[in-house]
């Protein structure tokens, strides 16, 4: 039987999210999970893939605000609850969902940007996903590491306070900091409440959260949310500090968060959450190979829209390029682009004239929040340089002073 595309009835979302949490495995959220999930929900920006009476697929999208590089912010799709059951692999079911979201994108015309987290990278790139930021992980060893500190960390006072009652606090730091890197998610409403989700049963031991201010001048300067897993053995102590989040307004607050938490009693680990590959606790720590650090793909940024999506940032220096895009999947971005920019501006429009670059949407998507270096893409063979001289003038502008990065999944 042919799989029919639904837009999702909200007194059906109990089926279809249990069908989400069936492909993934099947185990159960806690109700406070859910809850959240239900609320944040776009109804009618998600679909379900249905044979007969069954659902046997689930997409959904967020409509969010995402910052760029030159601090622009532009409205994004954040593709979401993507799953298809077991009994329905390679029938398409999966394409046909990709297919229906970037034609509804397209047609809505407000959001030049789709964005995803993948399960599994290898997925989204044959529609036009490229991995566009990378999250730094790392477990500090924090017996024979040390910190030193910027001047004026002593000046900083810090603050317990249960992290209920710190969000309005917490969000006016966050918000503050999402311009000043690239990837970050503007939190309307609702969405505040995501980095406090702490069901008991994912907490693998570790205490509830934490969190403690920085204040600054009498003013909120900074925050950091956290868990402690206590262990011993017969040697003593060894408990690790699992961190959430940490946000800072100036470099003494930042400071003085870290080392709060390297000299909390009765632990010898700091185990990172997600973190920026530039976050500069990596500079104040004096032996980086005790830091275990890692990196694992985070944001896929696929380009709806070519000409509006290279004009809503800026870059870092002129450029004047024409780019010769394939997109077999949205064929309407195929051809050629005249992108001219600085740090002021840019414009994209479509243009005969002969190119300087090729290369498809996904290594496009890649560039485009200024990770990834278009010179590593061409590397790898997926930038083709035309006019001898173009990738060095175009991967410089396209670069970042900031890594791009993505604090939290949706």
């Amino acid at each position: 039987m042919r799989t029919e595309l639904r837009v999702l009835d909200p007194s059906i979302w109990d089926d279809w999210y249990g069908k989400l949490l069936l492909a993934f495995g099947g185990v159960p959220e806690a109700p406070e999970e859910s809850a959240l999930w239900r609320e944040l929900t776009e109804c009618e920006r998600s679909i379900g893939a249905w044979d007969g009476a069954d659902i046997v697929g689930t997409a959904g999208l967020f409509s969010f605000r995402l910052s760029v590089p030159g601090g622009g912010i532009v409205p994004a799709a954040g593709v979401t609850m993507v799953s298809v059951q077991a009994t329905h692999r390679r029938r398409g079911v999966l394409r046909a969902m990709m297919r229906r979201q970037l034609d509804d994108i397209r047609a809505a015309g407000d959001e030049p940007l789709a964005v995803l987290t993948a399960s599994e990278p290898d997925i989204y790139g044959r529609f036009g996903y490229g991995t566009a930021t990378q999250n730094a992980y790392a477990e500090i060893d924090t017996t024979q590491v040390r910190l030193t500190v910027p001047e004026g960390t002593d000046d900083v006072r810090l603050r317990a306070v249960p992290p209920e009652s710190a969000v309005e606090a917490c969000e006016a730091v966050y918000a503050r900091r999402v311009r000043t890197r690239p990837g970050m998610l503007e939190r309307t409403p609702g969405w505040e409440r995501v980095p406090l989700l702490d069901p008991p049963g994912d907490r693998e031991g570790a205490s509830p959260l934490r969190c403690v201010l920085a204040e600054s001048g009498g003013e909120v300067s900074g925050y950091v949310r956290f868990a402690v897993k206590p262990d011993w053995d017969l040697a003593g102590p060894k408990g690790t500090v699992v961190l959430r989040d940490l946000e800072a307004l100036d470099p003494a607050s930042y400071a003085a968060l870290w080392r709060f938490l390297f000299d909390l009693d009765l632990t010898s680990v700091i185990r990172t959450g997600p973190r920026p590959v530039d976050d500069p606790w990596q500079l104040l720590v004096s032996d980086i190979r005790r830091c275990a650090v890692r990196l694992r793909d985070s944001l896929f940024v696929r380009l709806v829209d070519v000409g509006a999506a290279l004009e809503a940032r800026t870059y870092t220096t002129p450029v004047e390029t024409v780019l010769e895009v394939t997109d077999p999947f949205c064929p309407w971005n195929e051809g050629r682009w005249k992108l001219s920019g600085d740090a002021k501006g840019a414009s994209c429009r479509r243009t005969d004239d002969a190119p300087d670059l090729r290369l498809g949407v996904r290594d496009l998507g890649a560039a485009y929040l200024g990770g990834v270096s278009l010179t590593a893409l061409a590397g790898a063979g997926r930038v083709q340089e035309v006019r001898q001289g173009a990738l060095t003038e175009a991967a410089t502008a396209f670069a970042s002073p900031a890594a791009p990065w993505l604090p939290h999944g949706f």
